[in-house]
């Protein structure tokens, strides 16, 4: 197989020069041409429609259909998983060479039209400019980064070869899988999971979430496009309750690949966990889960900087990010200082329709991840004193500002639940220990963050902050592939480190071959 030019992160564009601000518009005018288009199933390699249909709207106009999609039944769900399991072995023995190829032209495809996929996720996600174009360069580089691994892990492995023995280490596809993406991360979570699986040699069928169908449709036919056989992947739109746990149950599904809330997350587990008649394996459960995650300011950093960090971790993408951060734990030395910085920075916040590129945040998914949030600043307002947040917008639109509530007991609802949402809760420390302590005070285990110049506590950072990422110095938000692989801890899910050497493994098994020579 060829060797590959070294892995480099996607260029982010530049939208403060004019002809990226005009190329983005023209973006955006092509996909309102677009909206409201119907969208099919894939299965067994053929277009299905169904008679039941389901509307996405954009969150911001919610009385915009950005694309009708098809309700797929349980039959059709058990009939995509049959489908992908006859041709599991046709496609498993397709050459690594050729799905790294497949792989490297839907990386391309991507690149091509980078702008156009931003568009869509401005209108179906909800996603600003600069958070669309973040997110559609993570999907290019799982497509670059997977291909290369694929590489490596199709060569040979390092073993040891004992004297008299030829021994070899080879990696084999699993079988069927299942991938199960999340909204807030519509393309590039739903892009990784996908393509880490077909090109690891396993079939794959793709259930996208409800909120951002018509985002994994453009996907599937750039996948095509690119090379990927039509049988190779199913596509399935629906309920999660009408198909989710016949995909999941299936005795010939053999993994899922989960990224969600903490108990949708533990609800598959418990399925797959469960052995069905004529199944053959244990099934493997690749979840990420969420997270409660923290920010904390040491007395010694500097605030400027912690005080960004922090605001831009809490309410980039309105906090709707496993990833953000909900929780700022602050020495109390700069507590008071460190409140008044960031109640400033967080009113100068502008919320809007985010195909204004004026606009720093946008809306909230859903009409009811707005209620949900809305109740825990309603609790919230009872468990601490709020700074921010006090007017929502009116009109169309799911939109809430920037909210910060400060002087949080550690054991309050709104400093242990994720709320998933632009809330944070602010709450002091007395020393650098004690704030540590109430970071890991949490179920989740997913991304932190620390400010300090002092050198000591930050290697008591990275020795007890109990999280799969951590970052000194910097935001919790924005990992890159590559760089920094992602998944964490306990409820945050199986630490599956999307983005890193060890991910494609989770796709693969292990044959080890020792033959005696003569």
């Amino acid at each position: 197989m060829r060797k590959l030019a070294e892995f480099k992160n996607e260029p982010y564009t530049d939208f403060s020069l004019p002809e990226n601000r005009k190329r983005m518009e023209a973006a955006q005018e092509k996909v309102r041409g677009e909206l409201g288009l119907e969208y099919e199933l894939l299965i067994s390699g053929e277009r299905r429609k169904t008679e039941a249909k389901a509307k996405s709207t954009n969150p911001a106009r919610p009385s915009e259909v950005v694309g009708v999609l098809q309700k797929a039944s349980a039959h059709m769900a058990a009939e995509a998983v049959e489908s992908a399991f006859a041709y599991f072995p046709e496609w498993s023995r397709t050459t690594a060479e050729s799905r790294v190829a497949m792989l490297l032209r839907t990386g391309k495809l991507l690149r091509e039209r980078k702008l156009e996929y931003n568009a869509w996720l401005v209108f179906e996600a909800g996603k600003t400019w600069p958070e669309a174009e973040a997110e559609v360069a993570e999907a290019i580089d799982f497509c670059e980064y997977y291909a290369r691994e694929m590489v490596r892990l199709h060569g040979p492995q390092p073993v040891v070869q004992l004297p008299g023995e030829k021994d070899e280490l080879r990696y084999l596809p699993l079988g069927v899988g299942v991938v199960i993406p999340p909204w807030n991360f519509a393309l590039a979570i739903l892009a990784g999971m996908t393509v880490a699986a077909l090109v690891t040699g396993n079939t794959v069928i793709v259930k996208p979430s409800s909120e951002t169908p018509t985002i994994a449709a453009k996907f599937v036919d750039l996948l095509l496009e690119a090379g990927f056989p039509p049988k190779s992947f199913c596509f399935l739109t629906g309920s999660g309750a009408a198909i989710g746990d016949v995909l999941v149950a299936h005795p010939k599904t053999r993994f899922i690949s989960f990224t969600g809330s903490r108990d949708v997350g533990l609800h598959i587990n418990e399925l797959a966990a469960k052995h069905q008649p004529g199944q053959l394996w244990i099934k493997r459960v690749v979840a990420e889960m969420g997270g409660k995650d923290a920010i904390v300011v040491d007395a010694e950093s500097d605030l400027e900087k912690a005080v960004d960090g922090v605001l831009y971790s809490a309410f980039g993408y309105q906090g709707q990010k496993c990833s953000a951060c909900s929780r700022a734990i602050v020495h109390e030395k700069v507590y008071d200082d460190f409140l008044e910085r960031l109640e400033s920075k967080a009113k100068t916040l502008k919320v809007g329709a985010p195909d204004d590129p004026q606009n720093y945040m946008g809306p909230v998914i859903s009409e009811n991840a707005r209620k949900t949030i809305l109740r825990y600043i309603e609790t919230g307002k009872t468990e601490g004193r709020l700074l921010t947040g006090s007017a929502t917008p009116a009109g169309e639109g799911y939109f809430i500002p920037p909210t910060i509530i400060a002087d949080v007991d550690p054991k309050a609802r709104i400093f242990q639940e994720e709320i998933f949402g632009p809330v944070l809760a602010v709450t002091k420390a007395r020393d650098f220990a004690q704030a540590l302590d109430m970071a890991n005070d949490s179920q989740y285990g997913l991304t932190g963050a620390v400010f300090s110049t002092n050198a000591q506590h930050i290697e008591a950072a990275r020795d007890k902050f109990f999280v799969g990422n951590l970052y000194v110095n910097r935001k919790c938000t924005g990992a890159m592939v590559g760089a920094h692989p992602f998944g964490g801890f306990n409820m945050s899910g199986t630490d599956s480190k999307a983005g890193g050497p060890d991910y494609l493994l989770l796709f693969l098994q292990g044959k080890s071959i020792a033959e005696k020579m003569a």
